[in-house]
């Protein structure tokens, strides 16, 4: 019963749970019988708060947690988990930081609050990277968490816990956050999806940069049925978060359950030149993508004009460090991580004129993306440049043989979608020679989740990758190094 219980959708499960066929407590207990299996080898899912979940459990079973039961993305008592960025009340909270390690918040994030409103029941927190910065996760708090299609392997960052508690079977959806690929690295890393949404879909609750839009927080599932549901569950207006507004008058699920397929895509595998890639993936990816075509899609190879966007991400992802990490540092500089003191000084050089010249680059950026969707529905590229790498590194040594500059080098893919403000989605297609999960990063149109999302269910469909989760984890050895 455990087995087939943790193999349920999102979806089927919530379905079970609406009728009464199974209980939420059938599912927390499914979902700690299966932590305790798979933990000692992948380290996703270090804090657990399962008392509390039981508790939240029998107060939805007794109807006294349900007043959100007929709203979209009512959750009926399903178990997920929450990135360990982000406070959940009485539950050990340490963004990754030794600084934080016996931190227990008295309240949780305003997103938090939501999800379990919805009926989402809160089993344990999810490994991290120090406060979230990093494309491998690991801190000095927990270690490292592990891919478990190869355990050798990085899971990705910094969402690295929650995609591999969903692709494990740990959980049935994964809440996380974004920045410049948190959300779609660990997602194309462990062969599940994760949506970046257009800022101010989900709140941020308790950002100190509430007016920057390159942060956002977000879903991350085994199917898109499963993450638009999980969408569903946390968009919306919140007072909390002033770039926040209303979820659409109908639901992200109701838009799933009844897809219409994008007429024409744009196929940039390098963003027009910007990024390298290592061979294997460019070859992947592009027949891949192909696919569309069996549903009717035009698929064009062009690119945006994205400008000098490396640098315009870096000025300003270095003045969100800034904000966020000054006094920290200041306090207990030899309690961070090297990559997060070399990002925050980076910003506190930077001149006035250079963050002005930053953002008049986003708004011209965003203006041409305008003028592209005018002409084409979706934009693909691949949702990593490599395949998953040493679970000891960092960071990738290089990319298609060339030597990064910094630890934020290989993210362009990524980091280039952030800057234009629009929706994207990494989605499986495919595995390398090594067996390393392959994907596509489907962007959408601002505020354009719905379309987005329709264009992923078909491809995901065409596919057909989410019917291998969950998977057990499994041993390997590191592929060699691209020339």
């Amino acid at each position: 019963m455990s087995s087939e219980l943790t193999r349920m959708t999102a979806v089927e499960a919530v379905k079970r749970l609406r009728t009464r066929e199974i209980s939420p407590l059938d599912l927390v207990e499914a979902s700690a019988r299966r932590i305790a299996e798979v933990e000692p080898a992948v380290n996703a899912l270090p804090t657990l708060c399962l008392d509390r979940a039981r508790d939240h459990a029998k107060r939805i079973m007794q109807g006294s947690a349900c007043e959100a039961s007929s709203e979209a993305g009512w959750l009926a008592g399903l178990p997920v988990s929450i990135k360990d960025l982000t406070d959940v009340a009485g539950v050990r909270t340490t963004y990754g930081s030794p600084i934080f390690a016996d931190h227990v918040p008295a309240k949780s994030n305003p997103l938090v609050e939501r999800i379990e409103r919805k009926g989402g029941i809160v089993v344990a927190k999810s490994n991290t990277p120090e406060f979230g910065a990093g494309g491998s996760t690991f801190n000095e708090v927990f270690g490292r968490t592990r891919n478990p299609w190869n355990t050798s392997l990085t899971c990705g960052g910094s969402t690295g816990g929650g995609a591999v508690s969903l692709a494990t079977g740990e959980v049935w959806l994964a809440h996380g956050s974004d920045h410049g690929g948190s959300l779609r690295r660990p997602g194309t890393y462990c062969s599940v999806v994760g949506l970046r949404p257009s800022p101010g879909r989900v709140t941020r609750g308790t950002s100190n940069n509430l007016w920057s839009p390159q942060s956002v927080q977000g879903p991350m599932a085994r199917t898109v049925p499963d993450l638009a549901l999980f969408l569903d569950t946390m968009a919306g207006f919140c007072p909390h978060d002033a770039m926040t507004f209303d979820a659409p008058a109908v639901s992200f699920s109701a838009a799933v359950a009844n897809p219409t397929a994008p007429r024409r895509i744009a196929w940039a595998a390098d963003l027009g030149g910007i990024c390298e890639l290592d061979r294997e993936i460019r070859e992947v990816t592009s027949k891949m993508v192909r696919r569309f075509e069996e549903i009717g899609c035009v698929v064009e190879e062009v690119s945006p004009d994205f400008g000098p966007v490396d640098e315009v991400f870096m000025v300003l992802r270095s003045q969100q460090f800034v904000v966020d990490r000054e006094l920290q540092i200041q306090q207990h500089r030899d309690k961070f991580k090297p990559d997060i003191i070399w990002n925050t000084e980076l910003g506190l050089k930077q001149t006035t004129s250079r963050l002005a010249w930053a953002e008049r680059e986003r708004a011209a950026l965003f203006r041409r993306m305008a003028v592209f969707f005018q002409t084409y529905d979706l934009l693909v590229t691949p949702s990593a440049p490599t395949g998953a790498f040493d679970v000891n590194l960092r960071a990738p040594a290089t990319i298609n043989g060339k030597k990064l500059d910094n630890y934020m080098g290989g993210s362009t893919l990524n980091s280039a979608i952030t800057v234009t403000g629009s929706p994207a989605i990494a989605v499986p297609c495919g595995f390398d020679q090594y067996g390393r999960p392959v994907g596509l990063q489907l962007v959408g149109k601002p505020r354009g989740e719905a379309a987005l999302l329709q264009a992923a269910s078909l491809y995901e469909n065409l596919v057909g990758l989410h019917k291998l989760l969950p998977i057990d984890p499994k041993p390997g050895t590191v592929p060699p190094s691209v020339p």
